[in-house]
């Protein structure tokens, strides 16, 4: 058979756009595990707050609208996730609604002490009382009934159980010790010495919790290696925290939670578990996690060490590098780093995602700028760091 001259090459076939249904089922599972994964382990932290302020309330509330956020997306992906699957998720969540109603069962407070009535044999009925009063006003005085005499007085009523003691009639009162009222370390931080660095101890606390400073530089001791049940740092403004050397030796976090932060550059240490990172602008992120959740955040370079599969949502040019030598620790070095292994779950077409890429080679810090500028030192300031550090955004 000739072949016709002017006859042309097949055409290849267009490949679709958008990715296959099995990989947007894998995709939102993915989603789905790793969110579930989190909220227990935000369960499972929850005797870790104080009663005091309402924190621990602040902390049921978080958890209670994450379930509730997860079982609307179950809702909105009913369109392209199986109806088994559907069900199995339905079913994820009634457990996590159920773990979480323990908790708040185990944690609410103990009802007041009230005195236990004793039952009085001789108790007699509303209708009985009524009718022996009217006789007692019938055969009062004036009813040809005369009064009580002396021995009968009314002190002979009372009750021997209610009667004071002999022995304490004549004592004082005297009051104990209040209780102790936890360290408010942010309070310390903002009316401290004038410095250039702040170094609070948090040797009174079970977790780190930093929140509301403007134009702070903030370095943790070793002594906070006792405090790293969990940590948080909230509304913080062109500040510098350093919170690496209680958690490199053997006390990593056990969760941690950043949320709106910005303009500024924070060193988060290590975290065991999960690292919630919300609502954080122009801003620097070293840290070393097992799992990264980002979401609501922009212009912003993440140099990380992660044991999962970072997950974004919501998020705009956030660029991501392998975290800095001098910030890797034992514990980390056999952990295969799946820092630019990320996931966009609000995109969920074939092409690479716009809202994240991996930091360029010439804008990567120096390891000299982490080990030799952050720590900061005589004459170097807050601004000069921040100068340096050349924040994304600005």
């Amino acid at each position: 058979m000739v072949l016709n001259e002017k006859m042309e090459p097949p055409v290849a076939p267009v490949q679709p756009s958008t990715i296959s249904q099995s990989d947007i089922n894998q995709r939102f599972y993915r989603h789905f595990q790793a969110e579930c994964t989190e909220l227990q382990e935000q369960i499972a932290q929850l005797e870790n707050y104080s009663l005091v302020g309402g924190e621990k309330q602040d902390a049921i509330d978080h958890v209670n609208s994450g379930i509730t956020r997860l079982s609307d997306e179950v809702s909105d992906a009913s369109g392209f996730v199986p109806a088994y699957d559907q069900r199995v998720y339905s079913q994820a969540i009634k457990a996590l609604q159920e773990k979480l109603q323990d908790a708040r069962t185990k944690f609410a407070p103990k009802p007041r002490f009230q005195f236990k009535q004793q039952k009085n044999n001789s108790a007699i009925s509303l209708n009985d009382a009524a009718e022996l009063a009217q006789e007692k006003r019938l055969k009062a005085p004036g009813f040809g009934q005369s009064l009580l005499s002396s021995n009968e007085s009314s002190i002979a009523t009372t009750p021997a159980h209610l009667k004071t003691p002999p022995n304490e009639a004549n004592s004082k009162d005297t009051l104990g010790d209040l209780p102790s009222f936890p360290k408010n370390y942010n309070e310390e931080m903002t009316k401290g010495p004038v410095g250039p660095v702040r170094k609070p101890s948090f040797s009174q606390a079970t977790n780190v919790n930093i929140s509301g400073h403007n134009r702070l530089h903030i370095i943790l001791p070793s002594s906070a290696s006792r405090a790293t049940a969990s940590g948080s740092l909230t509304k913080l403004n062109r500040c510098i925290v350093d919170m690496s050397v209680p958690t490199a030796n053997g006390a990593p976090f056990a969760g941690l939670a950043l949320q709106s932060v910005k303009d500024s550059l924070i060193i988060a240490g290590h975290v065991a578990g999960a690292a919630h990172i919300t609502g954080v602008e122009n801003s620097i992120i070293v840290v070393a996690s097992r799992q990264v959740r980002m979401h609501d955040c922009k212009n912003v370079d993440i140099y990380l060490h992660c044991g999962s599969r970072p997950i974004i949502e919501d998020c705009s040019n956030v660029r991501f590098s392998p975290i800095p030598e001098c910030y890797m620790t034992i514990q980390e070095t056999p952990i295969q780093s799946q820092w630019d292994q990320v996931d966009d779950f609000k995109w969920l077409k074939a092409d690479h995602s716009p809202n994240w890429s991996i930091l360029p080679d010439d804008e990567k810090l120096d390891e000299e700028i982490w080990t030799d500028v952050v720590p900061g030192g005589p004459g170097v300031g807050l601004e000069d760091i921040l100068k340096r550090m050349n924040l994304p955004g600005r």
